[in-house]
């Protein structure tokens, strides 16, 4: 089997690395990858990630068995479909089913229709109508953008002022929306179910860290670290929430006529009142991705197949490695905001020196004298294994000490809580 993935960040990296691992898999090209994807793939130039034209040129040219599409932006703009409509299997949805990630306030139909448990939300379209739905609401508040917006896109404050720049801010783009939602208490949980239309198959759930300072302080960011599995966690809480949110999400999309075949992320809170979904993503999420595949044993190219021609019924369940894992991102200087760009990176071959850890490329490249310099917020991901969630976090620390970036910082607190057991759900 020959498969093209379709992205250029961490998450498409770890996907690669298990596609690489799969005995079913005989090459893997990726468009555009990255420095460190370009280790174990072929890349293929994409200029620009919605350019499915190019995509389905690739896809073509090297006559390959499976598409998986990494990115929610193509994903939302249609290139999953302009895929299938020239003959490939394609593991992601359609524009129409991506709607889901698209689209907060149809997410928040289509959980309403299914009658998946959410928190309230309005929708607004006018700065007035913002204002009286967060004194309806109250505080904390919780506005988000209606669209795509890289995961910065939401705000949680008590600030009532700076809710309402954020709306305001949302509100001046073309078509702007935005949804007011009530604050859901307790700890967040994401899991990625996988889906070929009617069959759903649940991962390993996992927490990620969205705030880009330690104690959860300062902006929301695509996310900073993450941490698998959730020894804290409900028992029975996955198949739970196939029951109650992914199988009747599932089939409220096919019954509307836009089945959803790829993985539906569910983020969710598990309240006071029991577990109310956040928001749903049409993608694996970054950086859960990376914490989720590294304790994946089943081999992945065959399973996302199976996804994508209508075959997870072959499926009674999934190999799990018993081992913990955790990945901290290391971000460049400034980021969240404009982050700098065209810094040095090294260090990131003695990071092979520490038990079970390994670098996964976000935004890298090379530069003209083929250095290998940052290009994005997010660098790299340093993932870690261990016996125990501490000894992975240990172990993915002394990692992150030898990532040498100018003016780069990071979470010290990825999984910290959970290693002491102090997570608790009310």
């Amino acid at each position: 089997m020959k498969v093209l993935v379709i992205g250029a960040g961490a998450r498409e990296h770890a996907i690669v690395r298990s596609l690489v691992a799969d005995t079913s898999v005989d090459a893997v090209i990726a468009a555009p990858g990255n420095p460190g994807i370009g280790h174990l793939a072929l890349c293929e130039p994409l200029d620009e990630i919605t350019d499915s034209a190019t995509a389905l040129a690739i896809a073509q040219r090297h006559d390959v068995d499976l598409v998986i599409v990494g990115p929610e932006v193509p994903l939302v703009a249609g290139m999953a479909d302009v895929l299938r409509d020239g003959g490939f299997d394609v593991f992601g949805p359609s524009a129409a089913a991506a709607r889901l990630e698209g689209s907060k306030a149809f997410a928040k139909e289509v959980m309403s229709a299914a009658e998946v448990p959410t928190g309230l939300a309005h929708l607004c379209t006018t700065p007035d109508e913002v204002a009286d739905s967060m004194d309806a609401l109250g505080t904390p508040y919780v506005i988000k953008d209606d669209g795509l917006a890289a995961g910065k896109g939401v705000v949680v404050t008590d600030d009532r002022e700076a809710g309402l720049r954020h709306a305001a801010a949302c509100l001046a783009k073309e078509g702007g929306q935005v949804v007011v939602e009530e604050f859901l208490d307790g700890p967040e949980v994401s899991l990625f179910v996988l889906s070929d239309g009617m069959t759903v198959l649940p991962l390993s759930p996992a927490q990620d860290f969205k705030r880009v300072g330690d104690d959860d302080a300062g902006p929301n960011t695509g996310g900073m670290g993450a941490y698998s599995p959730l020894d804290w966690a409900p028992a029975g809480l996955t198949a739970d929430l196939v029951t109650r949110v992914a199988q009747p999400t599932v089939d409220e999309m096919r019954r509307r006529g836009t089945p959803f075949v790829g993985v539906l992320f569910i983020g969710l809170a598990l309240t006071t009142r029991g577990p109310r979904v956040i928001e749903f993503n049409a993608r694996f999420g970054d950086p859960e991705t990376q914490v989720v595949l590294a304790r994946l044993l089943t081999p992945l190219g065959t399973l996302l197949k199976a996804a994508a021609t209508g075959r997870l019924d072959e499926y009674d369940t999934l190999r799990w490695s018993d081992e913990h894992a955790v990945t901290v991102v290391v971000a460049a200087h400034n980021y969240p905001g404009t982050p700098r760009t065209g810094d040095p990176l090294g260090g990131l071959d003695e990071v092979e020196g520490v038990p079970t850890a390994y670098v996964l490329h976000a935004g890298t490249a090379l530069d003209a004298d083929g250095t290998l310099v940052s290009s994005g917020g997010r660098v790299v991901s340093v993932v870690a294994t261990g016996d125990d969630l501490a000894q992975a976090r240990d172990r993915a620390y002394a990692a992150v000490a030898l990532v040498e970036l100018d003016g780069s910082h990071h979470r010290t607190d990825i999984a910290l809580r959970a290693s002491r057991g102090e997570v608790t759900v009310g």
